[in-house]
């Protein structure tokens, strides 16, 4: 079988054609967005949006409507209610996620167990990304156009207030609102990236695109063209993997994402840990050159 012939041939069954859609629309919208969350430093915030939705899904399913209304709604409840113990209490903004994210992501399993159902509920859990449908596909496309629309119009503003929250407030913006703003975006985001990896990888997708572009570069504009690329390819090796080696979609998608974030932060040029190593090695050799040509020339 020949390279052409290995393209091919998942590309002639339609659930991988939809499994491929789903999958370069969630880490492409995932990616754009993780440039933020990485810079801001919301990586936990990330993880509990991403477990707090799963009551939502739950009780979608058990009275027949669309998950992803269910899985928004409790997206944005758990935002919510980490401002409100955050605002209202002395507890940290640490604490808050920790405590309400872990009580949803609970109480969705005691849900799932509960919950007669024709459906495998543990695909949400997991992932179900070979068993999308042509209305899911639809569903996350809108979704991911929606979030990804959002991202890129205000741009801008979410990047003043990711690097100096005071100075966007001083020209006028108002960092509250960005912020809820963005996540908001997150829970959309999250439910775009369900039906794909499952709720406990959500938050790969969510930070690791974002965390391998910033050790890449210093420019914030060429994470945003970065992190999607890089992610968009992994999430397409990641798939032909679980199709070729039959192992879970999700879960390969993730893996081939650590691998790379691996290599990058071993050997990028700037920020590798090895890469610096050997550029500092480049360099004292060249300097080391130097003296003995002028010496001779001298």
């Amino acid at each position: 079988m020949n390279l052409l012939e290995l393209v091919l041939e998942p590309l002639g069954y339609g659930f991988m054609l939809n499994a491929l859609a789903t999958a370069v629309t969630a880490a492409a919208v995932c990616a754009v967005l993780s440039c933020w969350l990485v810079l801001i430093g919301w990586s936990l915030m990330g993880d509990a949006v991403s477990h707090a939705v799963l009551p939502g899904v739950v009780l979608a399913y058990m009275f027949s409507v669309p998950f992803a209304i269910g899985a928004l709604l409790f997206g944005f409840l758990a935002v919510g209610l980490i401002g409100a113990v955050r605002d209202t209490s002395r507890i940290k903004e640490d604490a808050a996620i920790g405590i309400v994210f872990s009580t949803l992501f609970a109480l969705g399993l005691v849900l799932i167990s509960v919950t007669p159902s024709e459906t495998d509920l543990g695909h949400i859990i997991f992932g179900n990304l070979l068993g999308v449908s042509r209305a899911e596909l639809v569903q996350i496309l809108i979704l991911g156009a929606l979030a990804l629309g959002v991202l890129l119009l205000k741009a801008r503003d979410f990047t003043l207030f990711a690097f100096d929250a005071t100075h966007a407030h001083a020209i006028g913006l108002n960092p509250r609102l960005l912020g809820a703003a963005l996540l908001g975006l997150l829970a959309l985001t999250s439910v775009v990236a369900l039906q794909a990896v499952g709720v406990i990888l959500v938050v790969a997708m969510l930070i690791i695109p974002g965390a391998t572009a910033h050790l890449l570069t210093d420019r914030f504009g060429r994470m945003l063209v970065i992190a999607p690329t890089v992610s968009v390819t992994c999430a397409v090796i990641g798939l032909y993997a679980s199709y070729y080696l039959d192992t879970a979609s999700g879960g390969m998608i993730v893996l081939v994402q650590g691998a790379v974030f691996a290599l990058v932060y071993l050997f990028a040029p700037a920020q590798g840990l090895l890469g610096r190593r050997i550029a500092a090695l480049v360099r004292r050799a060249r300097a080391g050159d130097k003296p003995v040509s002028e010496n001779s020339q001298n």
